[in-house]
């Protein structure tokens, strides 16, 4: 077995940055089993791959938060990983995401455990939160 990568920040300093999805009612995936058990059930799953930089923070966090306070369609659940902090998570979430290579922050709906939209960081790199929330209004309403 191979040693579990070491977090490139201290977990004090991102606490505040995973508070900001986990306050809100998703659910932090911090190992591979937890992403499985978690991707593969029924219904609809929302799943933000969260990170430090300011795109995430600007941008993918806000933006996520105003979708949801906006948008009368709901996923069956909300899940983050932070990529960077649980990498092993994070590689086992994106797995799911076919087609598509690593990107952080990203956000991705699901459905069943399949893949049904997909918002890249190059979607959400200097690009106001509202804009961001708007795209993800729009994947909950036709997917959910």
């Amino acid at each position: 077995m191979l040693p579990q990568a070491k977090p490139l920040y201290p977990e004090e300093f991102i606490a505040p940055m995973r508070a900001e999805l986990t306050q809100i009612g998703f659910t932090e995936l911090r190992t591979p089993d937890e992403v499985d058990t978690t991707l593969k059930q029924k219904g609809t799953t929302l799943v933000v791959v969260n990170s430090m930089c300011g795109c995430a923070a600007r941008m993918a966090r806000p933006g996520v938060k105003q979708a949801l306070a906006e948008s009368p369609a709901r996923p069956t659940q909300l899940a983050t990983v932070f990529a960077g902090q649980d990498r092993e998570a994070t590689d086992k979430a994106r797995a799911y995401f076919t087609g598509y290579p690593p990107s952080s922050p990203s956000i991705a709906l699901l459905r069943d455990g399949q893949l049904v939209w997909m918002l890249e960081r190059w979607q959400i790199e200097g690009r106001p939160a509202p804009d961001i929330a708007a795209d993800l209004v729009g994947a909950l309403k036709q997917h959910c």
